[in-house]
């Protein structure tokens, strides 16, 4: 089997940070083949093609991009991912890096071309348009991977592993927090991250949401979403301060605190971490992740290129940095890296698999539930939906149901 062509569709922040280095490094050992970025206009383009360190990491590699860089870079082209999708050969790969709200008409134009998906988190915002998504790749035995990257993060796992042998008990109250930098608010995401389509909880706690289940295999059911509405430098308002309380069905209670509010001089990336306190009854039990600070402390001589802007930095090599092993380029290393890498892989296992035996094969993928899939993930469409309904009516209590029927709705 040939290396399978890939198209992203979305040439923003986490194109840049994790993605494409991600896939470059994948083409560069024969697992993938041609790569192509589809964006809104070309001037993001141009500036993923002109990037010193991809060059100096990934000498001699480039990738198809759509819109050209040779006409005007800022005439928008938002449907032209549909013509670059729909000219693909059937059966490669479509990854998915557009605002959360765009998710589902990119995710549902690769499904109809045939075409395997990774999405970045949140899948969708719509618990039933995750179920669309699932009954489309079913029927034509299709791979969609959602990128929760922190499954695959070591810590994760080995908690996993140890909690469902019943060494920590079952959780019972827990703490998490994602508050990314300041500088955020400068970028993309003023433009669409704003109140009538997502907030902090949405675009960022749902990692921890998504990782207390990973770890329990408990399900939500409840999520109260208090949101701080801020302003963005070009004047749009959004929930750029969230609180969220979510309770699960064994009466457990996660706190997730989210931002984009973390100071830009600050020496780390950003702020988070999880503690999750359980019991077996008789005997207390503790798991705490700092995913902030790794143990790592830097003073430089000047500062790093932007948006870093300090010379004294606490640099994390867990989720996604660049290492000299002494071949040609860089090498990328860390979890954001590990999590792409199991996901084009499982497609490319999936695909080498028989037709007959694609069907058995996906099943056992959703059972091991290693890598989120619509179908064994669709409690963080729910949770999703739920926090939106609850920080839009003030925090008010959104209940999530999973029987007969998957459905939220306001409590009282």
């Amino acid at each position: 089997m040939s290396a399978p062509q890939v198209t992203i569709v979305g040439g923003g922040m986490i194109t840049n940070d994790q993605i494409l280095p991600s896939l470059y490094h994948l083409q560069r050992q024969g697992v993938v083949g041609e790569i192509a970025i589809c964006a809104l206009t070309a001037r993001p383009l141009k500036a993923l093609a002109e990037s010193e360190l991809f060059a100096r990491a990934f000498p001699g590699q480039s990738f198809q991009p759509y819109p050209s860089l040779d006409g005007d870079l800022d005439a928008p082209a938002p449907d032209l991912y549909r013509e670059v999708i729909a000219g693909m050969p059937p059966r490669n790969i479509v990854v998915v890096a557009v605002p959360d709200q765009l998710h589902y008409d990119v995710i549902m134009a690769a499904l109809r071309a045939d075409q395997h998906v990774m999405s970045v988190k949140p899948l969708v915002l719509k618990e039933a348009q995750a179920a669309e998504i699932a009954r489309e790749a079913k029927r034509r035995n299709l791979v969609v991977g959602v990128e929760y990257h922190k499954r695959f993060d070591d810590r994760s796992l080995l908690a996993r592993r140890r909690y469902r042998e019943g060494l920590f008990g079952e959780f019972k109250l827990g703490t998490a927090w994602l508050l990314e930098k300041w500088y955020y608010r400068e970028s993309n995401f003023q433009n669409w991250c704003t109140k009538e389509n997502s907030d902090a909880f949405t675009y960022i706690g749902c990692h921890y949401v998504d990782l207390v289940h990973f770890i329990t295999g408990l399900l939500p059911v409840s999520v109260s979403v208090y949101g701080v509405a801020d302003r963005y430098p070009n004047g749009n308002e959004g929930y750029l301060w969230t609180d969220a309380r979510v309770v699960w069905n064994n009466g457990a209670c996660l706190n997730v605190q989210n931002a984009l509010g973390f100071p830009d001089a600050a020496p780390g990336t950003n702020s988070q971490g999880m503690t999750m306190y359980c019991s077996d009854g008789k005997v207390g039990a503790w798991l705490e992740h700092d995913d902030q600070f790794r143990g790592i402390q830097h003073s430089y001589t000047r500062a790093p290129a932007p948006p870093s802007v300090n010379a004294y930095a606490e640099p994390s090599t867990d989720y996604f940095q660049y290492l000299d092993l002494g071949g040609p380029g860089l090498v990328p290393v860390g979890y954001g890296y590990r999590s792409i890498d199991f996901i084009i892989r499982t497609m490319l296992r999936v695909e080498a698999a028989p037709a007959e035996e694609r069907p058995r094969l996906l099943e056992e993928i959703d059972r091991a539930g290693i890598m989120a899939t619509p179908e064994n993930s669709r409690y963080n469409e729910l949770v999703i939906e739920a926090g939106r309904l609850s920080i839009t009516n003030g925090g008010r209590e959104a209940v999530i149901e999973y029987e007969p029927e998957p459905r939220v709705y306001l409590r009282g």
